[in-house]
């Protein structure tokens, strides 16, 4: 009798340990037509962006990134292989976000943007990128016309390591959320308060108005870029990287400098300029603070 009931008893033990195993361990899907799979890839599209309200992040330090500032997760899908090799991230995710799925590499690819995934892919709920909140700033950022996902994504990451305190964006410049911005900026971009303008103009007549000095790059311009003082609330002006600064928004600005360049240079990256003067800025206003 007692044999019996033990047995009895391990058996029920193991069939609910196997349930909630399965419960616990999403099944995996395998079909690159599944209607999730097909959600999830419109998310390359701005447009789709928005109407859905979430962006994509694709890599695992993306979603490491994520996950330490409590970044509102929506959907993750990764492969058997990726899940294995980042345990402590799995069982994070699987306790904060609502939806999980193991997904074959094929169907991990059909998701994302990138040509060979590291075998996670997840969206995330997209910040108000639209709104513009008015903000006291000791540092701040706008860029006009910027075309390239990648300077972006360079910009950014600088300005999170030099503490700028807000990034503006033209609206005709490269999306903010464009995959690729998010993981140039190598998850950074969940660290830096940014909005998207219509009016940079005004954004910058607004800064003026609180006594924030207007600094802008000109190539011409024969003030370098090292001899501003950068001590006093400064927003920095960078334009577009072939054309620069437009002459309107030039025109606004307190004074113009420029990087000095060897004989026969023409130009300089846009995301090297970028943090030549965040560096600089940083630098005088750790001394004078210190």
């Amino acid at each position: 009798m007692n044999s019996w009931f033990f047995c009895a008893y391990w058996q029920l033990v193991t069939a609910i340990l196997i349930i909630c195993s399965q419960m616990s361990t999403p099944q995996m899907l395998r079909s690159v037509n599944n209607s999730l799979v097909k959600q999830m890839k419109k998310l390359h599209l701005a447009k789709e962006r928005r109407k859905q309200n979430l962006c994509l992040l694709e890599g695992t330090h993306l979603l490491e990134s994520a996950c330490s500032v409590d970044w509102g997760l929506e959907t993750v899908c990764c492969t058997n292989l990726w899940r294995d090799r980042h345990p402590q991230l799995w069982e994070e995710i699987l306790a904060r976000v609502g939806r999980v799925e193991l997904v074959t590499g094929e169907v991990l690819r059909a998701i994302a943007s990138t040509v060979n995934p590291d075998g996670v892919v997840a969206t995330a709920s997209r910040p108000g990128l639209e709104s513009n909140p008015e903000t006291d700033i000791r540092l701040g950022l706008a860029l006009e016309r910027l075309q390239d996902p990648g300077n972006l994504g360079t910009i950014i990451r600088t300005a999170v390591a030099t503490d700028v305190d807000r990034l503006w964006l033209s609206r005709d410049s490269v999306d903010l959320d464009n995959p690729k911005v998010l993981r140039s900026s190598s998850g950074e971009w969940f660290r830096l308060s940014m909005g998207v303008t219509e009016d940079l103009i005004k954004v910058v007549k607004s800064c003026q108005t609180k006594g924030v000095q207007v600094v802008g790059t000109k190539p011409e311009a024969k003030q370098s870029y090292w001899d501003v003082d950068y001590t006093s609330p400064t927003l920095i002006l960078l334009g577009n990287e072939g054309a620069g600064l437009s002459d309107e928004l030039a025109s606004l600005t307190d004074c113009q400098v420029s990087v000095p360049l060897a004989r026969g240079v023409e130009s300089l990256n846009v995301a090297i300029a970028a943090a030549l003067l965040l560096y600089e800025a940083r630098r005088q206003l750790i001394v004078d603070s210190g």
